[in-house]
């Protein structure tokens, strides 16, 4: 059973990292006002489609990350956290279902939207604060084993989730200048304001693609624990 969840673990981590590739690949040509509109809009559906990916792999990491720990011999018993899997599970797929109904119609559900945001919040300040406590105490949370490096891992997740909502924030301008493009009105300020949109995310995604590969490699190598 722990091989099935790590494996189900290192594949949610993979599909993550190729769609987000993907989607950095297509938006180059979003935002190529060489392209004919039309073009533009079938390369954007493409980077909508790949980003469907990540986004649902990012809410999963966090259930089968505590699975992982619940199946672990020196985490099994924390917090009672096999009793706890069920309703976790249960709702990490309320999340997606959230997630999944604003992305495939923006802007029609600002309940969801908002619910999404709030989830996220909650999930980001829970995870700093469990991953620093880990990181400061000596035993965390009874822990023998010296497992800052889970501590540290569980802080690189967060990280990518608040990235992801600087990115949602910095793509607002890009609804309304897309519009422009596609209704054939897009000047050369419009242009730019596409750019600066697209382009102001890359910072945040590159915070994404370190933080989940660190992510990878302290979970396969553990440094400093005492197992």
């Amino acid at each position: 059973m722990l091989d099935a969840f790590l494996y189900l673990h290192i594949v949610l981590m993979v599909f993550w990292l190729g769609g987000d590739l993907g989607v950095f690949y297509s938006s180059r040509f979003v935002i190529d006002p060489s392209l004919t509109p039309a073009a533009r809009l079938t390369a954007l559906k493409i980077m909508s489609g790949l980003d469907l990916g990540p986004k649902i792999c990012l809410i999963l990491f966090l259930p089968s990350g505590l699975t992982l720990i619940s199946l672990d011999a020196h985490g099994a018993d924390l917090f009672g956290l096999k009793l706890l899997l069920a309703p976790i599970w249960a709702g990490a797929f309320v999340w997606v279902w959230l997630m999944y109904t604003d992305h495939h119609a923006p802007g029609k559900h600002p309940l969801v939207k908002r619910i999404d945001w709030v989830i996220r919040i909650a999930v980001i300040a829970g995870m700093t604060g469990a991953g620093l406590y880990t990181l400061i105490a000596s035993e965390p949370f009874g822990v023998t084993t010296n497992p800052r490096w889970l501590g540290a891992k569980v802080l690189l997740y967060s990280l990518a989730i608040a990235a992801g909502l600087g990115i949602r924030r910095t793509l607002r301008p890009f609804g309304a200048a897309f519009g422009q493009v596609m209704a054939g009105s897009a000047g050369p300020e419009t242009e730019s304001v596409l750019r600066r949109s697209v382009n102001g995310c890359l910072p945040y995604v590159w915070a994404i693609w370190i933080s989940v590969l660190l992510a990878g490699l302290l979970g396969v190598a553990k440094p400093f624990a005492n197992l």
